[in-house]
């Protein structure tokens, strides 16, 4: 069974500020993020396996967005997201 079935998705939306490596222009970017949170019941269907990764299960932030462009005109520049991380468990 795949990981996904034990989770609800929703899509999310939080305002971080980054200055771009290239003009040093510092600016409030929003980051899309996806919200996975475990679901009630164990999906029907899961075998022994399925239900030991179930209960270990916690809820999670996903990253969506890994780049960024600056909002200056004169440098519009694309850069990475500084930080390493992509994945938050609440």
């Amino acid at each position: 069974m795949d990981e996904r079935n034990f989770y609800d998705e929703t899509p999310e939306t939080k305002r971080v500020t980054y200055s771009c490596p290239r003009c040093r222009q510092q600016a409030e970017f929003p980051v899309r993020w996806l919200r996975r949170t475990k679901k009630k019941k164990l999906p029907p269907g899961a075998g022994e396996l399925d239900r030991v990764k179930f209960a270990k299960a916690r809820d999670y932030l996903v990253r969506v967005d890994d780049f960024l462009t600056c909002p200056n005109p004169r440098c519009r520049g694309r850069f990475e997201i500084p930080n390493d991380q992509t994945v938050v468990l609440l």
